[in-house]
């Protein structure tokens, strides 16, 4: 897996934090500084944790699954993609009109709601031997901007993109678990 695929990758995983930054974006008349960067920070902090811990439970375990390794990866980002596209659908409210948006402990639940994802993807790395700094580098900084953009267009477009953002970063993950399935099955 090369650093394009790590780019596409970590893209995908970033469209929770996206969705969910456009509704913090919503919470706000205009944005500061600090409302701006305080979900980069939260959400690509744990976009990037997360995969590590995945890539170092995944690195104990591909020794003993290595025959079925891109059997795994394809259902690990087949699902996660495939719980995206459906949440894409979804018509909940996002909590949007909460007082407390940029809280500490309503952004750590948010960040780890939206990183559960990285975490599978962790392990998926575990079975590439893909260089775990440099994908821990790319998912978080890629996060951290694209967050920052989320909450700014969530305030300036409001809902319209959401369902749009979750939905292309599934279909990006799902095309990426097809990828690796034919790279290792031909």
């Amino acid at each position: 897996m090369g650093f394009f695929e790590i780019v596409l990758i970590a893209v995908g995983l970033s469209m929770d934090a996206f969705a969910v930054s456009i509704s913090l974006g919503l919470s706000v008349t205009k944005p500061k500084v600090k409302e701006l960067i305080i979900p980069g920070i939260y959400f690509g902090g744990f976009q990037a944790l997360m995969p590590a811990i995945g890539y170092f439970a995944g690195n104990y375990f591909a020794n003993k699954i290595q025959n079925a390794d891109h059997w795994i990866a394809f259902v690990l980002l087949g699902f996660i993609g495939g719980k995206m596209i459906k949440e894409s659908f979804s018509k909940e409210n996002d909590e949007k009109k909460q007082s407390d948006a940029f809280g500490f402990v309503k952004m750590l639940v948010l960040a780890i709601a939206t990183s559960i994802d990285a975490l599978a993807v962790g392990i998926t790395f575990a079975f590439f031997e893909i260089n775990i700094f440099k994908a821990v580098l790319i998912t978080g900084v890629t996060t951290f901007f694209i967050s920052v953009c989320g909450v700014k267009i969530g305030n300036i477009f409001g809902t319209k993109f959401k369902s749009k953002a979750e939905f292309a970063g599934g279909t990006v993950l799902i095309l990426i678990g097809i990828k690796i399935l034919i790279e290792h099955i031909s």
